[in-house]
């Protein structure tokens, strides 16, 4: 007897579970129900589109080898069929079947032996007022980006400001300012752009690469309304009046999981569909997956939403084997992400060291900063890096990382997000093996050093001092501190002539020789470029009897590109 399988949305979760289910089982009788004209694009792409990169938004909806993915490819290639227009209203899990209604008011019926549900997100409803303003987008569908690129295409865009400073708020930051020359300015209501990806020294560094490519923000600002006659031309805060042409609403999604709590299934605390490791709801006949679902955190082992196209496809095709018979799970995920903002690029996995404790982990973070290749190779550049552990077992809860656009970090991290399920603690990451040759990295790999950092912290050899940390103990001004620059006498010039008296230099491979220059009644804060000769004047001071020394993570290279005040 034939199966009757009906699936509910067709983006990403929908369209991967049906060709893969039809790929395993072509006798299963596969129906997908879509509300939108459009299906199967790659939303993901979107702020690409916009910036002109992908030349047509029909790119964002074609095969690699270049068919369009609409009802009719799937019928004809895929072998089931898709109603797009077609919105579910109500599934009857008695009677199995899905309610719906088509574009012409027509209701419809669809019997099912398995349902999959994959029916994404939205955006986040602000309710300001006059949101509803012409020219005020969300970033959901393809018919947006259209409409976003159409308006922007016809010169009618000068000034931009985008209300979110998340992946989405920031790659069309970048889209208007790079491709357009558009003046945009990112209002966040948070302290930091990225909250909750990565920590407020990462974030800075960001912004201030962004800013140098004319990108303006205001942080910690409520947008209270918006004003225009018929279109929008004002944002109003709490702290200022933005003039604006277009103005992009970036302020997160929620998931689209209304038919499945209606229909009694299990709605979890972030609002997703709860399913386990199968991607079975509550229902064992109903699956769920994509950014409906919610799913567990890998490191926290807490309810996790996770949105991401990447997501959504291995959970399609872990549904499909299901549904075929089989018993196939999905491993919890860590959070891996990674954003291109112009030049640079931030990314990570796992939990921020706020994150971290807010889920119970005795954690503590260290940083640091490295060339990306040998150093005497010409081609380099410096990567910036934040590993999160727990004190007591070592256990690598997350890292994240700045620095150039490219593989380079990118590939780091997700090795690192590889071995997150096995519970590596810091010792795998300095010995953990990777590939060299002076074009490529580095002799001690930078995800080693990081790892050696941790180690040297956690065994109390390193005392270090944040980025963040040292402008507060600059701003104090204060007799008891001594600032202390280990490096050449040549790299300290410009400083020792700019704060005479108070910025002091001394070779780290002179400290021993000059000894009676360190006062041993004072705060020692020790810093070079990097952070290495700074550990070792550390080792150094201590080995003579001065042990009231701090070393600044990452050096003078991590403070100019924090934008420390010195």
């Amino acid at each position: 007897m034939t199966r009757n399988v009906v699936v509910i949305g067709g983006v990403a979760l929908g369209t991967k579970a049906a060709c893969r289910l039809k790929r395993l089982s072509p006798e299963t009788h596969v129906v997908l129900l879509d509300r939108d004209d459009k299906i199967s694009y790659g939303g993901c792409g979107i702020p690409y589109y916009v910036s002109g990169d992908v030349a047509e938004a029909e790119a964002l909806q074609s095969t690699a080898f270049h068919m369009v993915r609409d009802a009719e490819f799937f019928r004809k290639i895929k072998g089931f069929t898709v109603h797009t227009r077609t919105e579910a209203t109500r599934i009857d899990r008695v009677n199995k079947v899905v309610h719906a209604v088509n574009g012409d008011g027509e209701t419809l019926t669809f019997p099912y032996d398995t349902l999959v549900i994959g029916t994404g997100s939205r955006p986040r409803n602000l309710n300001i007022p006059g949101q509803d303003l012409g020219g005020i987008y969300s970033v959901a569908s393809l018919h947006d980006a259209i409409r976003i690129k159409s308006t922007i295409s016809a010169g009618e865009v000068h000034k931009a400001v985008i209300v979110g400073g998340g992946f989405i708020g920031l790659e069309m930051a970048e889209a208007f300012s790079d491709m357009w020359g558009i003046e945009t300015t990112v209002v966040e209501l948070a302290d930091q752009i990225m909250p909750g990806q990565v920590s407020q020294p990462l974030a800075r560094m960001a912004m201030k690469s962004m800013e140098e490519k004319d990108v303006a923000f205001r942080l910690g600002e409520r947008v209270l309304r918006f004003e225009g006659d018929g279109r929008v031309e004002r944002v109003v805060t709490d702290k200022e009046t933005l003039d604006a042409d277009l103005v992009i609403l970036a302020v997160g999604i929620v998931a689209n999981a209304e038919i499945a709590r209606e229909a009694g299934l299990d709605v979890g605390p972030t609002s997703g569909i709860v399913v386990n490791r199968k991607m079975e709801t509550s229902d064992p006949d109903i699956y769920a997956g994509g950014d409906c679902a919610e799913v567990r955190h890998l490191v926290s082992g807490q309810p996790f939403y996770l949105p991401l196209g990447s997501m959504a496809n291995r959970q399609g095709r872990i549904i499909a084997n299901n549904i075929a018979g089989g018993k196939t799970e999905i491993e919890d995920p860590a959070g891996s992400f990674v954003v291109k903002l112009f030049d640079k690029s931030l990314s990570g996995v796992g939990l921020t060291v706020d994150s971290a404790r807010k889920a119970g982990f005795d954690a503590l973070s260290v940083r640091m900063c490295q060339m990306d290749r040998a150093h005497f190779y010409p081609e380099k550049d410096f990567l910036f890096l934040e590993l999160v552990v727990e004190r007591e077992t070592r256990r690598i809860l997350g890292v994240q990382g700045f620095g150039p656009y490219g593989d380079f970090l990118v590939g780091r991290i997700n090795t690192v997000a590889a071995i997150m399920k096995y519970k590596p603690v810091v010792h795998d990451l300095s010995t953990l093996e990777y590939a060299y040759s002076p074009p490529f990295s580095a002799a001690m790999d930078i995800m080693n050093a990081l790892g050696n950092i941790a180690d040297n912290v956690l065994d109390g050899r390193l005392n270090p001092l944040s980025d963040d940390g040292f402008q507060a103990l600059w701003d104090q001004d204060s007799d008891s501190l001594f600032f202390l620059d280990c490096r050449e006498a040549a790299d300290a010039e410009e400083l020792l002539a700019k704060y005479p008296g108070r910025w002091h230099n001394i070779p780290q491979g002179e400290l021993k020789q000059r000894i009676a220059e360190v006062p041993r009644d004072k705060e020692i804060v020790l810093v070079c470029n990097s952070g290495m000769r700074s550990y070792e004047a550390q080792l150094n001071l201590r080995e003579m009897g001065i042990d009231n020394t701090r070393s600044v993570e990452g050096g003078m290279k991590m403070l100019a590109t924090w934008g420390a005040d010195i």
